[in-house]
């Protein structure tokens, strides 16, 4: 796992930040299982469970956290 394509936390705007923890969050996924067919076997299952797609939720949530401290959104 040598994809190294994160420079900066630093976004133009917090949507931008958003996507960009939605970004991270995606790329957690895959980083912890590395293989795409298992991946792909498992989304239509983790689609449709409400407490995994909470957990999701709350992970994009903790992501955007760190992408707003990194950015000062709050002081804007």
């Amino acid at each position: 796992m040598a994809d190294v394509g994160l420079a900066s936390l630093t976004t133009g705007s917090p949507q931008q930040g958003f996507e960009l923890a939605t970004t991270l969050s995606r790329r957690g996924v895959t980083y912890t299982q590395p293989d795409s067919e298992v991946l792909h076997k498992l989304r239509p299952e983790s689609a449709n469970d409400a407490a995994g797609l909470t957990s999701a939720s709350h992970v994009i949530a903790l992501n955007f956290q760190t992408v707003a401290a990194a950015n000062n959104y709050w002081r804007k």
